[in-house]
């Protein structure tokens, strides 16, 4: 797992239009969070996403692009995107899972993808980083918002 403080990896995702996502990319422009979901077809992960979409105006002020990865391939990924009106890009794995890059593995005798979320600041240097094996616990919704102030408080 990633560490806070840490610089973080070169990330190469793909969107659901088949665009790469270098997390690179955005470095001196704006800061990126991302929310890893267990799957789309996890109840409590589409709650995360339905409440990350309500906070929009929150990350915008702070700068602060959002993006979604799922452990599904790029078809799959747009179809649910495309269902749940999700207003961010969603991001898939070229090879693996966008997981693995961030030591999101399946626990629990391997059936059990893990979730989480990642803040990256304009320099690249990770300034949130959480995981978690049960949904309920994977969206760190006050860490995220304090995180996101304290970019504002020192950008």
């Amino acid at each position: 797992m990633l560490m806070t403080g840490s610089p973080a990896p070169d990330m190469v995702l793909e969107d659901t239009d088949g665009q790469a996502f270098r997390l690179s990319d955005h470095q001196g422009k704006n800061a990126v969070l991302i929310y890893f979901m267990r799957s789309t077809s996890c109840p409590v992960c589409n709650r995360h996403v339905q409440d990350l979409a309500r906070s929009r105006d929150e990350f915008v002020a702070g700068h602060v692009r959002v993006f979604v990865a799922v452990p599904e391939d790029r078809q799959e990924a747009a179809a649910w995107k495309a269902r749940r009106q999700i207003p961010f890009p969603v991001l898939t794995g070229r090879r693996g899972t966008p997981h693995e890059m961030v030591g999101l593995s399946r626990r629990l005798f391997g059936s059990m993808q893990q979730s989480g979320d990642l803040l990256v600041d304009i320099r690249n240097v990770i300034r949130h980083v959480h995981g978690a094996t049960l949904p309920t616990s994977a969206y760190d919704r006050k860490g995220i918002i304090a995180a996101v102030q304290g970019l504002r408080a020192h950008p």
